[in-house]
């Protein structure tokens, strides 16, 4: 909503409200091939298939008590938000003032619940087939079909597990800006500050789900939705059901956070950021040769702390957890240059330097722990958050080379190259201080007192190292080559990058091992191409994007997140448009038809190496259909 009282001053008003609810519910087929059933004898396996890896590959196992197991999550996010911009000209001087909030809330039930063939044990022989490219192959001798022979009962699992996360994120910004032309070198000088506030809080009850006092027992034929084929892995048909309905009639859930294990989950984050910036527009000639662009420097003040309980294992019975809170403030001078000089009227060649920061992870700054002392030792340890975390910083200078033809067509060359001061990863350290965890602590008869100092896994800064990168673009309309094509035309990019920081996590060590790793989230390659075909209203287009392996941070059922690699994507999406013309009857209506992933391409992770496959999974593909009208 805009209004405007006089040609001096515009105010805009924006609100924002957003509901969702999402359910999703999953079945799965599970075993155990570490050597435990349940205590019904030990597990044999025969004919083994070992690679030249040394990884199994595939073999019979036998003496197996498989489960099958129901999973649900329900999620209903809301986000509220508004805005609220003024703009005033006083004479030359331009002046903004913005003021805005949002908060973000989400509730969540996740739910599990598992079934065996009964009466116990029945155990079974897998054949199993791991692949590094399809889907690996379990195939059970007997049959998990039949409902009725199902059970809810005590597993090596236990007999269920839930969930109930809640998060809230609230943000706070206010923003003053000023624009004043000058008639120098400097075009114009933007100057202000801004105040972000922002304070985020996640609590997750959590607890096992026992069967009721009516005992094991069978899921009743209404809570029943059918049978589920997991043929594509060898599985074959299971059955699937009304998680939550089965929790509400046969079993008991009473989750809670003051569990040991749990009470770390529970954490509050509140981040304050001030900052102070002047910036001079460019809009000149060196010599014979135009530039425009603009340099200027941010001085940003950061505020970041955090609250919490930690379960405190040196505490007398009943006292254990305790409120801990921890944090830090610092400040960043943050230059900038941005030049883009007109070399021809076809040619520009673009420079830009800066300081940069990327702000932590909020959960990584929690100050949550799990603390402890070595009885036979006295050493401490703890694992958990680092509200003292400093960000992402970094020296950065970007090139490129732009060459445009026409008016659609260009090539492009750009390197850019960060020299890493500071980046984040979780790291096991020793020698930490904890005099102030330690204090009043009385060790058991017979045991030394506790040490000052002990071992820290938690996510800490590395210092040192740099990334940089190449990238060629172009965007050719094939009418340069030959007119009888006129409509069709290519885009494409490649980018190649390289890393020099190495770094270890060992939350991630069964996946990606305990040695060296590459950055999170860096492919060595990348690459992007586009055709389409354009004409009088008529639009089809063609991409496919594709990246080499990389590893990725993944989320799992206990809500941490793990570093797995990542096979590279492949994937080709298409889209044919048509916009009704101003001579027509339909004029201001454009119909849309998209289809993504087309070829089905499914996501893959693993272990190290690909004949060690952890997940394959496809999302099949969308289709959309849009209609856009314009008045």
């Amino acid at each position: 909503m805009e209004y405007r009282p006089s040609a001096d001053w515009t105010s805009t008003l924006d609100l924002f409200y957003s509901k969702d609810k999402q359910e999703d519910t999953a079945n799965q087929f599970e075993v155990n091939l570490g050597d435990y059933n349940g205590g019904y004898g030990r597990i044999n396996i025969t004919g083994a298939q070992v690679d030249s890896n040394g990884t199994f590959i595939g073999g019979v196992a036998h003496n197996l008590y498989p489960l099958v197991r129901g999973m649900y999550d329900k999620r209903n996010d809301k986000i509220d938000a508004f805005g609220w911009k003024n703009e005033f000209k006083l004479d030359s001087l331009s002046v903004t003032a913005d003021v805005s909030y949002s908060k973000a809330k989400r509730d969540e039930l996740l739910l599990e619940n598992n079934t065996q063939l009964v009466p116990a044990p029945q155990l079974d022989s897998l054949t199993l087939a791991y692949s590094g490219s399809g889907f690996s192959q379990l195939k059970p001798g007997l049959s998990y079909s039949d409902p009725s022979k199902l059970f809810l009962r005590n597993t090596i699992y236990g007999s269920g597990y839930g969930k109930v996360p809640k998060v809230n994120d609230e943000l706070k910004g206010v923003r003053l800006g000023a624009t004043l032309p000058v008639n120098s070198f400097i075009s114009d000088i933007d100057f202000g500050f801004n105040y972000a506030d922002r304070e985020k809080d996640k609590h997750q009850p959590e607890g096992n789900i026992n069967v009721g006092t009516q005992g094991d027992t069978a899921i009743a034929p209404d809570l029943q939705y059918g049978l589920v084929d997991l043929g594509f892995a060898g599985v074959g048909p299971i059955p699937s059901w009304n998680v939550p309905g089965a929790v509400a009639r046969y079993m008991t859930f009473s989750p809670n956070e003051n569990a040991p294990y749990l009470v770390a989950k529970a954490w509050t984050v509140s981040e304050k950021l001030t900052t102070a910036y002047v910036k001079g527009d460019i809009d000149s000639e060196w010599g014979s040769i135009p530039v425009r662009g603009n340099v200027g420097v941010q001085i940003q003040h950061t505020d970041q702390s955090s609250t919490s309980n930690i379960y405190d294992h040196t505490q007398p019975a009943g006292h254990e957890i305790q409120p801990y809170s921890d944090g830090k403030t610092y400040t960043d001078v943050l230059p900038s240059m941005n030049l883009a000089f007109s070399l021809t009227d076809e040619q520009t060649l673009r420079v830009a330097l800066a300081k940069q920061v990327a702000r932590p992870r909020v959960d990584q700054m929690r100050s949550s722990i799990d603390f402890g002392v070595d009885t036979a030792t006295g050493k401490p340890g703890a694992s958990g958050g680092n509200p003292r975390l400093d960000p992402w910083r970094a020296n950065a200078l970007d090139i490129s080379w732009e060459k445009y033809f026409e008016s659609k067509a260009y090539v492009a060359a750009a390197f850019f190259y960060k020299d890493l001061t500071s980046y984040i990863y979780t790291q096991t350290r020793d020698g930490h201080d904890f005099s102030s965890l330690i204090k009043g602590y009385v060790p058991p008869a017979g045991s030394p007192p506790a040490l000052p100092t002990g071992t820290f896994s938690a996510p800490f800064n590395g210092q040192g190292g740099s990334l940089k990168g190449v990238e060629l673009s172009a965007s050719l309309p094939m009418s340069l080559f030959m007119q009888a094509l006129d409509g069709f035309g290519v885009v494409a990019s490649a980018s190649f990058n390289d890393s020099s920081i190495k770094i270890k996590d060992p939350d991630s060590a069964s996946s990606v091992g305990d040695g060296p790793i590459t950055l999170p989230g860096l492919s060595k390659r990348v690459y992007n191409v586009t055709a389409y075909y354009e004409h009088d209203g008529f639009e089809a287009r063609i991409s496919q994007r594709r990246r080499s392996d990389f590893i990725g941070e993944i989320g799992n059922f206990a809500a941490s997140r793990v570093l797995r690699y990542v096979v590279g994507e492949n994937i080709t999406d298409a889209q044919v448009s048509y916009a009704f013309g101003p001579g027509s009857s339909l004029s201001g209506l454009s119909l849309l038809l998209q289809a993504s992933n087309l070829t089905d391409s499914s996501y893959r992770t693993y272990a190290t190496t690909k004949d060690r496959p952890l997940e394959n999974i496809k999302w099949g593909r969308t289709i959309l259909f849009g209609a856009n009208y314009k008045f």
